[in-house]
């Protein structure tokens, strides 16, 4: 099984094929915190406080969900058939008390394990092996981003000034030649033709953005 998470859910692939012996069984899925699957008795009852989602993960260190009849998995898989669960999926039971069962959004990033179950009645009769621990994603913290421009404004507002600076300064000494030469050579031709002044131009370096697994 390999998982494909987010910060509350993962996805598991469905139990197709697994349990065909026990037409009669009901399927449920145990979620458990790592360190708590190797303890997990089978003949918990689920739908209880025992296993409730709402008191996970303490006191309750593994909960039962996502219960269904060997019907909802038929094998051979049908064309077009989605084979997938998503664990964590239902928001609105996830403090309903009256719900248990509820398949709710993981509390934290685990590692977490889960398996298969498959009940007659209350009695175990076959399982699937414990998954891999699967570790969900975290969200980054807001301090640990670095927020656009910031590193670039003083970078542009020194370049600026520079510029700002020499614009002054050759502006300056043009009306230092204008006063130099007589007011005669500082009439409108020198204005329109000023061959004798060359004005680099600045280009200014533009800084972009960086834009910024199932079971």
């Amino acid at each position: 099984l390999e998982g494909v998470t987010t910060a509350s859910t993962f996805v598991l692939d469905q139990p197709r094929c697994v349990f065909d012996e026990f037409g009669d069984a009901v399927i449920w899925l145990v979620v458990a915190l790592d360190q708590a699957a190797s303890t997990f008795d089978n003949s918990a009852e689920p739908a209880t406080n025992e296993t409730a989602f709402q008191s996970f993960p303490s006191p309750v260190r593994a909960y039962m969900t996502l219960n269904a009849t060997l019907a909802s998995y038929p094998c051979p898989k049908p064309a077009g058939d989605i084979t997938v669960l998503r664990v964590g999926s239902e928001t609105s039971c996830a403090e309903d008390e009256t719900r248990p069962s509820c398949n709710g959004p993981l509390p934290g990033p685990g590692p977490y394990r889960v398996k298969f179950l498959a009940l007659e009645g209350s009695v175990p009769v076959a399982e699937t092996a414990w998954s891999a621990p699967i570790t969900l994603r975290t969200a980054k913290s807001p301090s640990s981003i670095p927020t656009a421009g910031s590193g670039h404004s003083a970078g542009m507002i020194a370049i600026t000034t520079i510029l700002s600076i020499l614009f002054a300064i050759l502006l300056a000494a043009l009306v230092a030649m204008c006063v130099f030469w007589g007011s005669e050579s500082c009439g409108s031709s020198a204005f329109s033709k000023p061959d004798s002044v060359s004005v680099r131009r600045y280009n200014t370096h533009h800084v972009y953005d960086q834009p910024a697994a199932r079971l």
